[in-house]
């Protein structure tokens, strides 16, 4: 991989984690217009329409729907889990839990390609909870929401490295996202109607909230995701999502009109430092065996 391309994969990462530490202050808002299970449907079955057209032109568009569904799977438990535990805990926290995915990336990568993480990947997770911490300001108690949104942390850990595996085999994007996400909507829909869930948007703020869903979280980022983790190792993927805490505080200084914590900056300044870590990482002088793959 050319240090361009390089580049260009590593921005797209953190563009994707950018948009997702956007959602969690909207989310929030919009699900008083809105049940989390049919805001999660409606988000994702959109979505597949979007891609509908593409996938049908494909050659055989039923292709990769056991993947696709496995990913969907993931996707259901990640985003009701998260969603649902809005409804409960803040938005930090919520941030904070979900970043705390990096706890469980080096069992993971053990278990997943019985790649054993060096020194470097344990101090590198380990400093990057340290910014999450300060960023987010800790958990102060453990809730209902809070408990829900581990669930949509370890989930997510699950959802990258599953991507991660059907990536390198060469999956076709477009296929992959249509069916994750066509999947991820009817399930949520469906299982809503079974259980007498109101799928009703009541709000305009929350329709308009779905449709940037739609199109920025979901559509864009995701396939950003899939493109760059085809040459991304999972866990620098992981350490530049650590960067999605720090996004969702960025907009609540800003747009959200919270007051600047300077412990939350400082934070900020580890997360990075962790993703440095995280690339030297890959130097022969900081991993005990040379045949480990670099990150």
């Amino acid at each position: 991989m050319t240090r361009g391309r390089s580049f260009l994969l590593h921005g797209g990462l953190v563009y994707a984690a950018l948009v997702w530490g956007a959602t969690f202050i909207l989310v929030k808002d919009a699900l008083s217009g809105v049940h989390p299970v049919a805001l999660v449907g409606w988000r994702f079955l959109a979505a597949a329409l979007c891609l509908l057209p593409f996938a049908l032109r494909k050659p055989e568009p039923w292709r990769l729907l056991k993947e696709g569904a496995t990913l969907g799977a993931l996707l259901v438990a990640l985003y009701v889990s998260q969603t649902t535990g809005l409804l409960y805990t803040s938005a930090s926290n919520s941030g904070f839990i979900t970043g705390g995915f990096i706890l469980f990336v080096p069992p993971t990568m053990y278990f997943y390609a019985k790649e054993t993480p060096n020194l470097g990947h344990w101090a590198s997770v380990l400093l990057a909870l340290c910014g999450l911490w300060l960023v987010t300001g800790g958990i102060q108690g453990i809730n209902k929401g809070d408990a829900m949104t581990l669930i949509a942390a370890a989930t997510y850990t699950a959802h990258v490295f599953a991507t991660d595996r059907y990536v390198r085999a060469d999956a076709d994007f477009v296929l992959l996202a249509f069916h994750q996400f066509w999947i991820t909507g009817a399930a949520c829909l469906l299982g809503g109607l079974l259980l007498g869930i109101p799928l009703t948007v009541t709000t305009p703020r929350s329709a308009w909230a779905i449709l940037f869903l739609t199109l920025v979280p979901t559509l864009s980022a995701y396939y950003v995701q899939m493109v760059a983790q085809k040459e991304v190792k999972p866990l620098t993927v992981s350490l530049i999502f650590a960067l999605e805490p720090l996004f969702a505080a960025l907009f609540a200084w800003t747009l959200g009109g919270e007051a600047f914590r300077p412990m939350g900056a400082l934070g900020g300044a580890l997360i990075v430092a962790a993703i440095m870590l995280g690339e030297l990482s890959r130097l022969p002088l900081l991993r005990r065996d040379k045949d480990l793959l670099p990150i």
